[in-house]
């Protein structure tokens, strides 16, 4: 392992400068950089940090199932880092493949640079399956000759505001890297999501807005209308979150209030209102009005629309639509010199989760809300696979999609 920080002071003299409020204006500093045994086929790994005073430190749950771990990490310092700070990955081939245009991965919420593009059978993730492949999107775009990188956020459902300008840092870097005046984004769900709003200059006052530097989006498996999976079906997803009914997903809880083995529990700081899960309530939306709620399964009246069931207690989802971005980011538009592609996946059999099939989906996301065009003027394709949303960066039929989608005019 090799750090080098004064190497921050030359690469961020490269870089375009940051523009808006005078209080945006620094470039990220160049923390450490890693070159030796990088786990699943990166050749090198940067940790920068954005020296605006807006990013604050994020709140992690207290059990650790949000932790950063493995050789994350040893690449953060820690194992819930501060929100300033990003990592950025170099696939083999980034300063050598030939393809004009580079690629920046963008990966989801509770994913990681490893799992999502270079090794779905990591451990810290799933792949959709039961049994996984060792290498994913990252190897078939090297080997088709493109320089490619990948980002790493440093807290799993963080503010979208903060992934969005840590985006627009990423390209900022891979362009002064390889000299390119534009970059390829292919970016997943809640990362998509939070592309968007770089893309879109859905910028906090403290941010920067769109710097025309992104040639191609191809957004997969992103809530483009937004999501409500969580509140559709019940007690199911809350008892997946709340440790005392024997929960471990790193995701919102709908309820405040659970009946778990016998005992009621009060866990307001679980749910969408919680500190540990901002990301997620921005990507909020009624899909009540398209598909129905479940209404066999167990408190769905009071789950959805608030109130006492039988075995839970929920404010409702309107409680928490005062935090979304949804139909704000749809509004604002993203310009037509941006080519944008949706791909989207329409099997809801994700192993050992409680499926959205209330509509057709992905196991997640609505298609129709992957789909969705509004605010997308330059479409350059609207694909939906045979494939589930944790399928969507793997997939052979996937990566060949995306494969067709960088190599068109």
């Amino acid at each position: 392992m090799a750090v080098a920080r004064l190497a921050g002071a030359i690469l961020t003299a490269l870089l375009v400068s940051f523009g808006g409020s005078p209080s945006a204006a620094a470039a990220p500093v160049l923390e450490a950089t890693f070159t030796d045994g990088i786990a699943n086929g990166w050749v090198r790994v940067e940790r920068w940090r954005d020296p605006n005073p807006a990013f604050r430190q994020e709140a992690f749950p207290p059990d650790g199932r949000g932790d950063q771990t493995g050789q994350r990490a040893l690449f953060f310092a820690s194992a819930r880092p501060h929100s300033s700070r990003f990592l950025l990955y170099y696939a083999p081939g980034w300063d050598s493949n030939t393809r004009p245009t580079p690629v920046l991965l963008v990966h989801g919420a509770t994913q990681n640079a490893d799992q999502a593009w270079a090794n779905p059978a990591d451990s810290s993730g799933a792949c959709g399956r039961t049994s996984c492949p060792t290498t994913g999107l990252m190897q078939a775009l090297g080997d088709a000759g493109y320089r490619v990188f990948a980002i790493n956020f440093p807290h799993p459902n963080g503010d979208g505001y903060f992934w969005s300008q840590q985006i627009a840092a990423a390209i900022d870097i891979v362009k002064a890297r390889t000299g390119a005046d534009t970059v390829d984004v292919i970016a997943w769900s809640k990362g998509g999501f939070n592309t968007r709003m770089y893309v879109s200059s859905l910028a906090p006052a403290w941010g920067v807005s769109y710097r025309h530097d992104v040639r191609r989006l191809i957004l997969m498996g992103t809530p483009n209308n937004g999501f409500d999976w969580s509140f559709r079906h019940g007690t199911f997803g809350s008892l997946s979150v709340y440790p005392e009914c024997g929960g471990i997903i790193d995701g919102p809880a709908v309820h405040d209030w659970m009946l778990c083995f016998g005992w009621w529990w009060y866990h307001p700081e679980w749910t969408y209102g919680s500190d540990y899960f901002p990301g997620p309530a921005q990507m909020l939306k009624r899909w009540d009005s398209v598909y129905s709620p479940a209404t066999f399964e167990a408190d769905w009246w009071t789950t959805y629309y608030g109130g006492w069931g039988f075995y839970s207690h929920s404010p409702g989802i309107d409680a928490y639509l005062g935090r979304s971005l949804v139909d704000d980011l749809r509004a604002a538009g993203i310009p037509p010199t941006v080519r944008v592609h949706l791909l989207c996946g329409n099997q809801n059999d994700i192993p050992l989760l409680h499926n959205e099939h209330t509509g057709p989906s992905d196991g997640v996301i609505f298609v129709a809300s992957c789909a969705d065009r509004a605010g997308i003027s330059n479409i350059g394709g609207v694909t939906t696979l045979a494939v589930n949303h944790l399928e969507l960066g793997w997939e052979q039929s996937s990566v060949a999609q995306i494969l067709d989608w960088l190599a068109a005019p």
